[in-house]
Order: structure tokens, then C-alpha cells, then sequence
């Protein structure tokens, strides 16, 4: 029961909580801040066994996924009550892998959960990116509701984090830049000593063990630790200190210690302050905006969000012509997050400031096709979503040609959400 002291990190996660012998699900209320019982959970395929846990939930299943590449293997999750459809869409997007690959996914959880003879939903409606779930030679629904325009990609719904970390090269960069340090004579009194060291090594196990997130602590000497080291230690050491940090804001007890922090002493300012600053260092600007973006993941910092946005922004704006493209594809990642905050909160004035912003990204020649794609997709939630005068900004600043050059670029996704927009830009 003690879990449920820890807030949810968005509305209608779900903790499944040990009352006696039984399972009893709750599902987090981000409206009223708090966890609802939905009920006592019943045996899943393997009564009577453990369910498998990810990130503190269970499932019914938690597929291995080798997607080639050289690429680390992911993490499935399958509910059989769930539409696969949606499962699919949820875990390509958290993965920021192409929605193209949306059928096959939903073949492979198909195949391996032994779902057989499934029916998609005619009437479903994907909440991530808006579609209806793919019938293979199924009919054109031609009722009145389909004349309605049926958005592929927008409006946004839920935010992307960047949840993939190398943790043994972390700590191995970490400790190499601390024995420069202690060889340097002048600088050694910034080392750590031995002890700080291997609570480095506990800290990254806590983060390596994604099953146990839920009972798992840090102590605040852990955070602390870590925040000293972007004060003290020299900028051209910071990234991997930054990097560490960036994963433990995904951790339920690590994102509420570093709550505390950050609310009482603006160290994320004066971060943001010191990476942005000439000359910049890609790798400390690249974590930099990797951790501000994980920081959406937790509905505990939206009010440090909104209230800082323009400084964040404003400090990153120039990143979306980085020649650096992980830089521009975690920008583009920012801008989105904000977009879908700001139209939750109805906050109009950054609402502005962000289709401002997007629509600079979608308009730079040279960008990656997923940073482009992140930015329309931003553009379109904001002009379905946000407040009235939004879409007629967007209109003023010619997104109507934005959105006629989107479609006809190559990559199909990019070409779909041009299309979006330019659905809307007929609208009256």
C-alpha cells in the first residue's frame, strides 16, 4: 500500500497493489490527484503464476523485441484485455519508432499472446494518433461521422520521453573524467572520493532494475550527490553526471527527491544556463534537453514547467539548426512535450510561444525527418486543440504552405501529418 503515497506520472496509469491474497488494481486521477480503485485483479494466461512487471506495472505479457540495428532489446507490454491496436501505437511512440510499422507489431502481439480471431473495433478511434485500427479489406465507413475530417497523427495525446540508457558507459565516463581530476593537482579537491563513488555504482543498479522501480528508494544523499557535481565539476566533464540524471527522473522516488531540489535551489536554471553558454558542448546540450523532456513524464513537475517555459525555451531555441541531429530530434521532443502540456492547462500565451518555436523547426531545410515530423505534429495538436487564436496565428504565418511542402516529402509519415494540417487550414 505504501506505493500509492508515490503520485501516478499520468492519468490512468495503473499500480496493481498486494491487500492480503489479492491483487487490487488502482488507476492514478490526475484531475483529483489521487489513486481510484478500480477492483480486485482477476488470474491472468498464467493462473495461479507471477505476472511479469515493467516500470512497476504488470501485464499479462512483456515481450522481448529485437529490432536489429545493433539496437538494445525492447520491452512489450500486453494486457490481453487491450485493443492491440492501441498497445501497438502506445509502444511504437514511446519507442520514437515509425507508426508504419503499426501492423506488424499488432501481427507479433497477435502471434505471441495467442489472441486468436480478433475483430478490430469498427468504431475504434486510436487516442495517440487519431485513426482507426487497420482492417485489411475491410469496407470505407461511409456515415456521417467519417465526413468529419479523421486526423492521422493528431492531436497529440501523452507526452515522449527518452528512456534508453547506456548506464555501464555512464558510470565507466564518469569515473574516467573523476581520475583526471585526482591526477590534476589543482583540480583534484573536485574528485570524489572512493566511497561517492561506489554509491554512484549502487545508484545506477536502482536504475538498471526497471522491474522493482516501484519499491525501490534512493536516499537524498544520492541526488544530492549528483547535483553537486554539475555545480562543481567543469562543464566539459558534465554529460554523463547530466545523462544519470536524465533516468532518474524516470524512477518514481528519484523524480519526487529531485522534485525537492529543484523547487527549493534552481539548479535545472542554472544548468540550462551553463550548457547553453559559448562554447557549447553538444553532448552536455544533447542531455541537457533529453532531461528536461523525461521531466514530462511526471505530472509533479508541470508547475516548474510552466512556469519556467519561457526560459527553457528561449535558452534551446537555436538548437533546431544544430548540425548535431540527436539534438535537433531531442528539441523537436521538447516542443512537443510543451505542446501537449499547454493545451492541457489551456495556458494560451505559451501556447503561442510554442507553435512559434514549432513552426521554426518545420520550416528549416536541413532537419532530420523525425525532428520535422515531431514539430508538424506539434503544429497540428496546437491548431486542433489549442485556443482560437492559435490556429489563426498559424494561418498568418503561412502553415498552409508549410503543410503543402510536408506533402509531398518522401518520408510517408511527414507527408501524413502535412496532410493533416492542411485539412485544417481548409476548415472554417
Amino acid at each position: 500500500m505504501d506505493a500509492l503515497q508515490i503520485p501516478g506520472t499520468s492519468n490512468g496509469q495503473t499500480k496493481v497493489i498486494r491487500e492480503g491474497d489479492n491483487g487490487v488494481a488502482y488507476s492514478w486521477n490526475l484531475k483529483d490527484y489521487k489513486w481510484d480503485k478500480i477492483g480486485e485483479v482477476v488470474d491472468g494466461p498464467d493462473d495461479g503464476g507471477r505476472k511479469p512487471v515493467l516500470d512497476g506495472v504488470e501485464y499479462d505479457y512483456v515481450f522481448d523485441v529485437d529490432i536489429g540495428d545493433g539496437e538494445p532489446i525492447r520491452k512489450l507490454p500486453y494486457n490481453l484485455a487491450e485493443d492491440p491496436y492501441t498497445a501497438a501505437d502506445k509502444w511504437l511512440l514511446k519507442e520514437d519508432l515509425p507508426l508504419v510499422y503499426r501492423q506488424q507489431v499488432v501481427d507479433f502481439i497477435l502471434q505471441n499472446s495467442g489472441k486468436k480471431n480478433f475483430v478490430p473495433d469498427p468504431s475504434f478511434r486510436d487516442p495517440y494518433t487519431g485513426s482507426s485500427a487497420y482492417v485489411p479489406g475491410g469496407p470505407s465507413n461511409v456515415s456521417a461521422e467519417s465526413r468529419k475530417p479523421i486526423f492521422k497523427h493528431i492531436p497529440k495525446k501523452g507526452v515522449l520521453v527518452f528512456d534508453v540508457a547506456q548506464f555501464d558507459g555512464i558510470l565507466k565516463k564518469i569515473v574516467e573524467f573523476n581520475n583526471a581530476l585526482l591526477a590534476d593537482s589543482e583540480k583534484k579537491n573536485y574528485a570524489l572520493p572512493e566511497l561517492e563513488v561506489s554509491r554512484l555504482s549502487a545508484i545506477v543498479k536502482i536504475l538498471k532494475d526497471t522491474s522493482h522501480y516501484h519499491s525501490t528508494k534512493f536516499a537524498d544523499a544520492d541526488v544530492v550527490l549528483l547535483l553537486n557535481l554539475l555545480r562543481s565539476w567543469p562543464r566539459e566533464s558534465l554529460f554523463p553526471v547530466i545523462d544519470m540524471l536524465r533516468m532518474i527522473v524516470l524512477h518514481p522516488d528519484g523524480a519526487i527527491l529531485l522534485l525537492k531540489f529543484i523547487d527549493s535551489d534552481g539548479i535545472l536554471l542554472e544548468l540550462i544556463q551553463k550548457v547553453t553558454m559559448a562554447p557549447v558542448i553538444a553532448a552536455n546540450l544533447l542531455t541537457s534537453i533529453r532531461l528536461i523532456a523525461n521531466l514530462f513524464k511526471n505530472s509533479g513537475y508541470y508547475n516548474w514547467l510552466q512556469k519556467h517555459r519561457s526560459e527553457i525555451l528561449d535558452a534551446f531555441s537555436s538548437c533546431y539548426s544544430s548540425a548535431n541531429k540527436a539534438v535537433q530530434l531531442s528539441f523537436s521532443t521538447l516542443i512537443l512535450n510543451f505542446s501537449v502540456l499547454l493545451i492541457d492547462e489551456k495556458d494560451l500565451d505559451g501556447q503561442g510561444q510554442v507553435l512559434s518555436a514549432a513552426l521554426e523547426i518545420a520550416e528549416e531545410e536541413n532537419l532530420e525527418a523525425d525532428s520535422k515530423f515531431r514539430a508538424l505534429v506539434a503544429i497540428g495538436s496546437l491548431m486542433v486543440e489549442g485556443g482560437d487564436d492559435i490556429k489563426r496565428t498559424a494561418l498568418d504565418f503561412d502553415v498552409e504552405s508549410i503543410a503543402q511542402k510536408a506533402k509531398i516529402s518522401k518520408d510517408a509519415k511527414i507527408a501524413e501529418v502535412g496532410a493533416d494540417i492542411e485539412l485544417l487550414t481548409k476548415e472554417r
